[in-house]
């Protein structure tokens, strides 16, 4: 039997409860009261409806008492559809428990202690939302190949160019930097051992295997990653996402899966393009440096780089490219009916987007040397 319902409106969540709220039924009313508090952490409104109360004892009342308590520390609660009855019998356990209770002590162990299992509770809600997220992605993803006539190519075509074509200024400035720093730290210390040449091998290697993915991967996130969270928070704000679900549209259809496949498309052309930007800015280093010429540089670099180091590089392009599509698009959805949650959800998808590329970035390093790749 359901004792509470959960009703997410534009800007509030609606907690009905309905039914037989008494002691006899505490442990699956408390249950679904837990599920009600990890749901509304995305709400800055809560609003409590008696309406649909047949009984309620002393003991529910109290529950009631603590759910309101737990909400106000962040939150704006409010009763809607209350009785005179019900009002009335609230309001004297309210003052009862108020007045057997005295003046709360302030235990800051214990404040510390709960603020820690709240963030956990969030993180561990956060991680079973997106997992889920991702699950609506791949059901969407199929019905795109099952009916092929349904995938918006204009969409997936202009993403590529605002994901991919615009940014190429900016990855190829951040990629020559990177080759340039590299070359230069390398040259310092292989001058001492009279290894000048083995610059190429280090540039080669290092730039098309590790730094040219991860560098791009970054600079997209904070620049396309972001803009994804933006532009579907604005388009909440707005109401444009209620228009659109009113009129029939499925949102990861139309919205999220055209981004995601654009920017699993455009990256691996980008971390190729950072590939010649990062290793041009080494060869000109090494040039200027240790007097490596550009004929040499290119004749060491076709003897020592292997091509899987390259499609090493380009293949964690997708990878990434679906991680960063992914959060942008997730915390875009996440943002709520106020400005400022735009500017709150967009850091938090950077740095999401940023976490989750080096972390996966970690992971195919030490798959691929534990592969003997």
């Amino acid at each position: 039997m359901k004792y509470l319902k959960l009703i997410e409106k534009n800007d509030y969540l609606h907690l009905k409860c309905i039914n037989v709220w008494d002691m006899y039924h505490a442990k699956e009313i408390q249950d679904e009261i837990n599920l009600a508090i990890l749901k509304a952490k995305n709400f800055d409104k809560i609003a409590i409806d008696l309406s649909g109360l047949k009984d309620l004892d002393t003991a529910s009342a109290i529950m009631i008492y603590e759910l309101v308590g737990f909400f106000k520390e962040d939150k704006s609660v409010e009763f809607l559809k209350a009785s005179e009855d019900e009002e009335k019998f609230i309001d004297f356990i309210y003052s009862s428990i108020a007045k057997e209770r005295g003046t709360p002590i302030n235990i800051k162990p214990l404040n510390f202690i709960e603020k820690i299992g709240k963030y956990f509770i969030h993180f561990f809600m956060d991680i079973w939302l997106f997992i889920s997220f991702i699950g609506e992605i791949t059901i969407s993803f199929f019905a795109y190949i099952v009916h092929p006539s349904k995938i918006r190519y204009q969409s997936i075509i202009k993403g590529i160019e605002n994901a991919g074509v615009n940014a190429l200024p900016i990855v190829a400035l951040t990629s020559f930097l990177v080759g340039i720093v590299v070359a230069y730290q390398s040259a310092v210390q292989l001058q001492k051992f009279g290894a000048n040449i083995f610059i190429v091998d280090m540039i080669g290697i290092s730039i098309t295997r590790e730094l040219a993915p991860l560098i791009t991967a970054i600079v997209v996130a904070g620049r396309s990653g972001s803009s994804y969270t933006a532009q579907i928070g604005a388009m909440k704000i707005t109401r444009e996402l209620d228009a659109m679900q009113t009129m029939g549209f499925d949102l990861f259809k139309f919205i999220v899966l055209p981004r995601i496949i654009a920017l699993m498309i455009a990256m691996p052309l980008m971390i190729f393009f950072a590939d010649l930007m990062g290793i041009l800015g080494g060869m000109v280093v090494s040039n200027y440096q240790i007097n490596i010429s550009y004929d040499e540089f290119l004749r060491r670099l076709q003897n020592v780089l292997e091509l899987k180091h390259f499609y090493i590089g380009l293949a964690k392009g997708p990878v990434f490219a679906l991680l960063i599509a992914s959060i942008g698009c997730f915390r875009g959805f996440q943002v709520r009916q106020n400005t400022e949650s735009i500017g709150k959800y967009t850091t938090i998808s950077v740095v999401n987007a940023i976490f989750l590329v080096i972390a996966c970035d970690a992971l195919f390093s030490i798959i691929f040397t534990k592969l003997g790749v």
